[in-house]
């Protein structure tokens, strides 16, 4: 996906965690946590080549704390759009504990009121895999709950930026935003947290966009 990428010398318990759960198909998540809760370093090393590795350390242990560390994107996502949802308390509750019910996970969640303030739009992720069952949950409670119609969308990827630097540093958001309107890249859903901004795009610009914020960010091989 990207060729002029970089081999990390060390990357933090918090980072990987992250990448592994974005899309970044290197390491099982219950791996890195278990190793994490007990300050365990892992040694990332090549099957086909004799060469030194990633460590996964501890945050402490890295001296030089990247703003960003890596890109993670992935096309295993998949958006709903809940329209006319009556703008009330409960509502979102009894919308995600019916999926979580049926243990399907929610990642990105975005909500907009209307101008009449009576209703919202409420859009979210779930496992393209899940699609299926979401919308036929969601036809389930829709009397129940009363929202107008839904809308689905699995033409999507998600990009992450990563990096625990993210912590002590900002205007990563806007080089994030910057660079991927500078190619005309429209953002469907937002969502961030302490060391990660991840939005969701359409599936054809997944490539241009991961390409673009590594180079953004420094992430290529000088």
């Amino acid at each position: 996906m990207v060729p002029k990428a970089k081999k990390l010398k060390k990357i933090s318990y918090e980072e990987m965690l992250e990448m592994a759960s974005q899309g970044a198909k290197v390491l099982q998540t219950r791996s890195v946590a278990l190793a994490m809760k007990n300050k365990l370093k892992i040694n990332v090393l090549s099957s086909f080549e004799d060469k030194v590795g990633t460590l996964v350390v501890d945050e402490e242990e890295i001296m030089e704390k990247n703003i960003v560390s890596g890109i993670a994107f992935s096309l295993e996502e998949a958006k709903l759009t809940v329209v006319g949802l009556p703008d009330k308390p409960g509502q979102a509750s009894k919308l995600f504990s019916s999926l979580g019910k049926r243990a399907i996970n929610v990642d990105m969640i975005v909500q907009s009121s209307s101008a009449d303030r009576n209703a919202t739009d409420l859009s979210f992720t779930v496992p393209k895999s899940e699609l299926k069952e979401s919308l036929k949950i969601m036809n389930s409670i829709q009397k129940d709950i009363g929202f107008e119609t839904i809308i689905t969308d699995s033409d999507v990827a998600k990009i992450a930026v990563i990096g625990i630097g993210m912590k002590s540093q900002s205007g990563v958001a806007q080089k994030m935003f910057d660079t991927l309107a500078e190619k005309s890249i429209n953002l469907k859903v937002i969502s961030t947290s302490e060391i990660k901004i991840s939005v969701l795009i359409d599936a054809a610009y997944m490539e241009l966009a991961a390409r673009s914020l590594h180079t953004a960010f420094d992430l290529d091989a000088k």
